[in-house]
């Protein structure tokens, strides 16, 4: 019989090299290698044995595509609007679906919830908690939900011989940093164990059409841990996130292999869990009456949900030599290009200003249509001039100080016309085949950042 064989893994990507290096060629990081104890590959075969039936399974065999079917596979409903939102439309079945957040986000609450809220026979499966402590948290949850089991096992091959013996509807993983396969020679949350139970989950959820949803955690850097190949191996990635000082938490879906990667999910922390937002905008709108300066309100679009966004920002006088540029849930690197374009094409000097820009409810937003409502609260501040509370932007700015029309203008304006605001400035280029008499709404269209500034101070 062979031996065991012997291989360096980086702890950074996954990468393996026969010898130690001391830099990893895949992903360049330094004294990243450990070596590991690879066993024969007719002893790893085994751990399939004790869930696999070969026999109904047998072999696959290429077909034409003319003659595969649509329209056999049912979405599974979460009965959670948000969580359906960005999944697609609810869950495919045989689809492996991976989670991740900081530590105490929520994420365990989150798929508990899920368990309990949905009614199919759940198995839920936590390596990191006792069954009396998920009973507390399913008794906060104030559910009476009698069609989830719970078990509390860490080896792979016990809770799929359990799953194939209970044939749940769902299997939840929480987390796949603690789950380790007997079969590896590793330790549990080694780069091996991580991405070998991952496979085996992976197939499990193929040949049975159970969906899976494993928990990951994140890395200091913000990444999931483990291998980037744990990232290609699932076919849905979920990034749950927000800040500990806020009640909300957002749901970004990063990758989907059936459905959008443009959703966005809202929550709100509640004392019996996480409460779906279905209308974020009243929630992250103020709710002051009085006017400020350095406050405008964007109509943005996530997918395809509009919202509607407030956002602050605040000039004033360096004290030090170099000025200071800072930004919250936005990208810095575009602030600086805003700053630098109301300087070149209207006249407006910040070289010697504290800049410092937040979005409300410490959402994070990559949407350009951002830009003019940026722009909007930046010169108020800097004039300490207030924007009316009734008027909202929509628009990306481009280097030449043009204003550039963004997607699904009409979303946007039916939104800001819902929540009762009176104008919204836009592209003049968006309206192009669009009458504006449709709308209850004043639709303001602007060329130019220089024009805005004109109509707006």
């Amino acid at each position: 019989m062979a031996g065991n064989k012997i291989l360096f893994i980086c702890n950074s990507c996954g990468y393996t090299s026969p010898k130690w290096e001391g830099k990893c060629f895949s992903c360049g990081a330094w004294n990243s290698f450990e070596e590991k104890e690879i066993l024969p590959e007719n002893t790893r075969e085994k751990r399939s044995k004790q869930w696999k039936d070969e026999e109904k399974s047998g072999k696959s065999k290429p077909k034409p595509i003319s003659e595969v079917q649509l329209g056999l596979t049912t979405r599974i409903s979460t009965k959670d609007s948000e969580m359906d939102r960005i999944l697609g439309g609810g869950i495919v079945p045989g689809s492996l679906i991976l989670i991740g957040g900081q530590p105490g986000i929520g994420k365990s609450t989150l798929l508990l919830q899920t368990a309990l809220g949905i009614s199919k026979k759940v198995l839920y499966v936590s390596g990191e908690e006792s069954e009396e402590q998920i009973k507390m948290r399913a008794d906060r949850l104030s559910s009476s939900q009698t069609t989830a089991y719970i078990l509390a096992e860490s080896n792979l091959s016990i809770i799929l011989s359990e799953a194939q013996t209970l044939a749940p509807d769902m299997i939840i993983i929480d987390s796949i940093q603690t789950s380790f396969s007997p079969y590896v020679d590793s330790g549990a949350g080694s780069i091996i164990q991580i991405r070998e139970c991952t496979s085996e989950l992976l197939r499990f959820a193929k040949e049975t059409k159970i969906p899976v949803f494993i928990v990951g955690h994140i890395t200091k850097s913000g990444d999931l841990a483990g291998p980037k190949l744990l990232e290609h191996i699932v076919d849905v990635v979920i990034q749950f996130e927000g800040e500990r000082n806020y009640n909300y938490r957002i749901l970004r879906t990063l990758k989907n292999r059936y459905g959008s990667t443009e959703e966005l999910g809202i929550y709100e922390m509640m004392e019996n869990g996480l409460k779906p937002v279905d209308n974020p905008s009243e929630l992250l709108l103020s709710q002051n009456t009085e006017n400020f300066s350095g406050s405008s309100v964007a109509a943005t679009i996530e997918g395809l949900r509009p919202m509607l966004i407030e956002t602050q920002a605040l000039v004033s006088a360096a004290i030090y030599g170099t000025p200071q540029r800072s930004s919250t849930g936005y990208d810095l690197r575009r602030l600086n290009m805003i700053l630098a374009i109301l300087e070149k094409r209207a006249g407006l000097y910040f070289g010697q200003k504290d800049v410092f820009l937040n979005i409300a409810g410490g959402l994070k937003i990559a949407d350009p249509a951002i830009d003019l409502a940026i722009v909007a609260a930046l010169v108020s501040s800097l004039e300490d001039r207030a924007i009316a509370k009734n008027v909202c932007f929509s628009g990306e700015i481009s280097l030449t100080g043009e204003i550039r029309p963004v997607k699904n203008i009409e979303s946007r304006i039916k939104e800001a016309n819902r929540l009762g605001f009176k104008k919204i400035f836009v592209s003049a280029n968006n309206l192009k085949g669009i009458n504006k008499s449709n709308f209850n709404i004043e639709v303001i269209d602007i060329g130019k950042v220089i024009d805005l500034l004109q109509h707006i101070f």
